[in-house]
């Protein structure tokens, strides 16, 4: 996934999750911000984002910020790239998924049910479901989704369990949107009921995996598998 002409700026305020106010060569600019979700511990004061300059008369800003510096890190925030960082990887032969053999059918946003998942398989004789979600809280070089409560993710958890029930191969894939990442668990301070689903999830059949990316200011792509542990933290005797 490319990146053109990324501007560096620094970080003012985040009105509401649609915008932020950037200081861009001296002067305040709006940048939609492609993700909703609350990037508190990036999105602070002072920080150093980049902005894609992108004016269109069917745009209500001309700016649109996508990456943070985080420490020694670029953290990729753009929410839509991460589906495209795994087609394409399965796409170029680079992300076989276990059990699967290189697709021969990959087709995004399919419904099974009342769910939509991000992506459908089909390798052989084999069927499979992909929901993809993107992952850019890092604490101490651990990731953790999701950094607000998602009830839609919850959701999105059960049908794959059923699915996976009814002989569909399934898999949650977290794409972490940065480098150097030493593992993978689920957010149990932000939303305990996430985790509680994903590992009820996976003992019904769904496989969680986790893959750091490679991030550039001009390029994102899928890298490292990343250790899963779905129990770091979870205090056992509250389930």
């Amino acid at each position: 996934m490319k990146y053109r002409d990324l501007l560096a700026a620094q970080f003012l305020s985040r009105p509401n999750r649609f915008i932020a106010h950037c200081l861009l060569n001296g002067e305040t600019v709006t940048a939609h911000v492609k993700n909703t979700g609350r990037c508190r511990e990036l999105l602070v004061s002072g920080a150093t984002v980049y902005l894609q300059h992108e004016p269109s008369p069917n745009r209500k800003t001309a700016y649109t910020l996508s990456h943070v510096q985080k420490g020694g890190r670029i953290v990729q925030i753009d929410s839509q790239a991460p589906n495209r960082l795994v087609k394409e990887a399965l796409e170029e032969g680079r992300l076989i998924l276990p059990g699967l053999g290189s697709p021969t059918l990959i087709r995004p946003e399919t419904f099974y049910g009342d769910s939509r998942f991000d992506l459908y398989l089909e390798s052989g004789g084999q069927k499979a479901f992909v929901e993809v979600k993107g992952v850019t809280l890092e604490e101490d070089g651990w990731a953790r989704f999701p950094d607000a409560p998602t009830e839609r993710g919850i959701k999105h958890l059960q049908h794959l369990a059923k699915a996976a029930q009814e002989g569909y191969l399934c898999y949650a894939v977290f794409v972490i949107q940065m480098e150097n990442i030493r593992g993978f668990s689920p957010n149990d301070q932000t939303h305990p009921a996430f985790g509680r689903a994903l590992i009820e999830a996976q003992q019904q059949g769904v496989i969680p995996l986790a893959f750091s990316c490679r991030v550039t200011l001009s390029e994102a792509v899928l890298a490292d598998p990343v250790p899963v542990d779905l129990w770091k933290g979870r205090d056992i005797r509250a389930d």
